[in-house]
């Protein structure tokens, strides 16, 4: 990598310095950052004080967060060595995965090729995603290995937008013929009264998190023709009744939502060389009271059935802005 360590000198018993030293001044500026901002978001994150000089930073603090402010230092290097930019959240994934977290050079040319040496990265048209949170990690690898594979937390998590990423992924690479993203159509507390258009106008509200997340993976033109060539279908929930889903990438969005008749009405539409992928926060449950919602009895009833995956997020997962975490935080304080 061409980063060297020098021999720190000593400030107290418990708080020492450490210099890292960075040949490539250019790469150095680019990890620092405008106006140092970078290196501010590694300080404020592990308690440290980072000083420049030169072509080299000095890290100040105690052992342990110096330690890893220096691994995520490093490791963000590599990352603009092998031609990548870094921003905020590429800084923050780093500092939660550490040591496992760590660039071992290659990019993912396709699906099989995403877990050589431990890093996970799932390569789409327009970007290279990679999971920030060891949960997130551990999703992401399930959703490559297995059949149905379940999401369930808080908003915020990436449940939805990383399936629908490994989702394009599967489909670039050939490994499924096509993509059917689909949610209950169930209103979040008020009522949108009737919409204007066709059949498409007035469900497309409902989709539009779905269309959102397909955006930052295809080029728009790319993404308008699969659509129209129904390469990618994005429908409610009702509509899935009476068909057999093969050869086809599957996302259930706000499952939640979903009644128990409906959960097991979608999940035995799964067919032949198909994945299917579940997600839900079970804290956002809209439908009317004293209706079961279909994610819990789908949790309850195929917990422990071979190559069906549950993965669980909470707020320690949750990589929007910092405040989701909080205020996530603080309603289950209160629920509690």
């Amino acid at each position: 990598m061409g980063i060297s360590a020098l021999t720190p000198p000593t400030h107290g018993d418990d708080v020492h310095e450490k210099l890292l030293e960075f040949p490539d001044n250019r790469l150095l500026i680019d990890l620092c950052g405008e106006f140092d901002r970078n290196l501010a978001q590694i300080e404020h994150k592990l308690g440290v004080h980072i000083l420049r000089r030169g072509n080299q930073l000095a890290i100040v603090g105690e052992d342990a967060a110096r330690d890893q402010a220096a691994q995520v230092l490093e490791q963000l290097y590599a990352r603009l060595e092998s031609g990548r930019a870094i921003d905020a959240g590429d800084i923050d994934g780093t500092i939660r995965l550490g040591d496992s977290g760590k660039d071992t050079g290659g990019r993912a040319g396709d699906q099989m090729e995403l877990f050589q040496g431990g890093k996970v990265e799932i390569k789409t048209r327009k970007k290279l995603v990679e999971p920030r949170t060891e949960a997130q990690k551990a999703y992401v690898t399930n959703l490559f290995q297995n059949e149905l594979v379940f999401g369930i937390g808080p908003a915020g998590t990436g449940k939805t937008y990383l399936a629908v990423a490994v989702a394009v992924n599967m489909f670039i690479g050939g490994h499924v013929d096509r993509i059917i993203l689909s949610r209950p159509a169930v209103e979040a507390g008020e009522k949108l009264g009737y919409l204007p258009g066709d059949m498409k106008d007035k469900v497309d509200p409902y989709m539009q998190p779905l269309y959102d997340a397909l955006n930052d993976f295809l080029p728009g033109k790319q993404l308008a023709k699969l659509i129209e060539e129904k390469k990618i279908e994005i429908a409610p929930l009702a509509f899935m009744r009476g068909r057999t889903l093969s050869n086809a990438f599957v996302v259930l969005d706000e499952a939640q939502n979903a009644t128990t008749m409906q959960m097991k009405m979608f999940l035995t539409r799964l067919g032949e060389g198909s994945r299917m992928v579940i997600t839900g926060d079970r804290s956002q449950v809209d439908l009317p009271r004293g209706v079961q919602s279909g994610l819990a009895d789908a949790e309850n009833l195929l917990n422990g059935i071979d190559q069906i995956s549950f993965n669980y997020f909470t707020s320690k997962d949750v990589v929007r802005h910092p405040l989701v975490a909080k205020i996530i935080e603080a309603y289950d304080k209160a629920e509690a």
